[in-house]
């Protein structure tokens, strides 16, 4: 044995077997390289709006720099609460259903443990974001994926996650609008899925951390305020992407006591409590935000419209996203898996994306494209593209 080898069997075999994420290698790629034109990071290109910024600079130079409350600071639970109940009529308590998390991705982490046994089975709709499997996994539970189709526009048929209930099953998995197909589930799908919880007597966890980044007429169904779902719905959402705060790291979970209860036992553990400073932040955007995320909104459907009709202009056939800030262009056209597509773009055009099946098996055959990014490079983007595709 090497001495200078590790000693074998001391990792978790559950994050031993875990794979990294299949994202993780196209990123690396991009930083290797210069003059990329990046479509591949799910990050706004905005700088975060500076009375945000400057009410968490207040917070610093006040000395307002000691630890929250495990939940997070009530002022902003408030504000959460009232958030929710302006845009869906949908009222949770402050005190003890609302918990402040590091991003959405440590509420689904926690969510999962708090959850699931060892052999519990969560039903997972894909395409989705790499974290979801994982976060079941870490849990040892078990993921089972429901594929879903651009012919359907990305929306889980009420047939196939019926199909994918067992005894064993204990909650779905859902995120509407969806990274990374952009797609938005209709009510009639998502009245589907609640019917399946209802009758299987399952907890549904529903990401809407892109809800106020929608682009259609009908407005944004969220899953916790349709009849009799409030109980079994843990809703997870964040100041990410709709305020251009990713490196702020806030967001939250609203559900049942109990359920909020359990997760924060594990949150307190874990990270004690999200940044004071953040928080502040967080705060006011929610007092003060508005006008400025209707702005960027505005911009990112520009862009939106701009990069589908560029995509089917070259014949990459692309569904039209009406949320969250992806599009998801089919390239079974060209001959190349979307591995090699990606791949072969970046080294010879110095385009990023990222391969659809870094989201799941049913994403094979796709890239993921966002348009978090300026017009003028979103235009030399499919130049390049076109000029890629021409080469082809």
């Amino acid at each position: 044995m090497n001495p200078t080898s590790p000693p074998t069997g001391r990792i978790s075999r559950v994050v031993a077997d875990l794979a990294p994420s299949a994202i993780r290698r196209f990123f690396d790629l991009v930083a290797q390289t210069e003059g990329v034109i990046s479509l591949g990071v799910g990050e706004p290109d905005f700088a975060t709006p500076w009375s945000f910024s400057s009410a968490a600079i207040g917070s610093l130079e006040a000395g307002r720099t000691t630890y929250t409350s495990n939940q997070g600071l009530l002022s902003l639970r408030r504000g959460i609460v009232a958030h929710i109940q302006r845009l869906y009529d949908l009222l949770y308590d402050p005190t003890d259903e609302v918990l402040v998390t590091i991003g959405v991705s440590e509420g689904l982490d926690i969510a999962c443990r708090a959850l699931l046994n060892p052999g519990d089975e969560v039903v997972i709709v894909e395409p989705c974001f790499v974290s979801y499997q994982a976060a079941v996994r870490l849990a040892h539970a078990v993921p089972v994926p429901v594929a879903t189709h651009a012919a359907d526009a990305f929306n889980p048929r009420a047939a196939d996650v019926a199909a994918a209930i067992t005894p064993r099953t204990r909650a779905i998995m859902v995120c509407s609008p969806s990274n990374p197909t952009g797609a938005v589930y209709s009510r009639a799908c998502l009245e589907g899925i609640a019917r399946l919880a209802a009758a299987h007597d399952l907890l549904v966890l529903s990401d809407e951390i892109y809800d106020q980044l929608y682009y259609g007429t009908e407005g944004h169904t969220c899953f916790a305020a349709l009849p009799g779902m409030r109980e079994r719905t843990i809703y997870f959402n964040g100041f990410s992407k709709a305020y251009a705060m990713t490196g702020w790291r806030i967001g939250y979970a609203c559900g049942p006591a109990d359920i909020i209860a359990a997760m924060t036992k594990i949150h307190q553990y874990t990270v004690m409590c999200a940044p004071t400073a953040s928080q502040e932040a967080a705060l006011e955007a929610l007092r003060r935000g508005e006008p400025r995320v209707a702005e960027m909104v505005r911009s990112y459907d520009q862009r939106r419209r701009l990069l589908v009709d560029g995509f089917n202009r070259l014949g990459l056939d692309c569904f039209e996203p009406l949320g969250a800030f992806y599009t998801f262009p089919s390239v079974a056209r060209t001959g190349l898996s979307d591995e090699e597509f990606c791949e072969r773009l970046l080294v010879e055009r110095k385009v990023a994306t990222v391969p659809g099946s870094a989201f799941g098996a049913c994403g094979a055959g796709h890239i993921r494209a966002t348009y978090a990014t300026g017009l003028p490079q979103l235009r030399e983007a499919l130049e390049r593209i076109e000029r890629f595709l021409q080469s082809l």
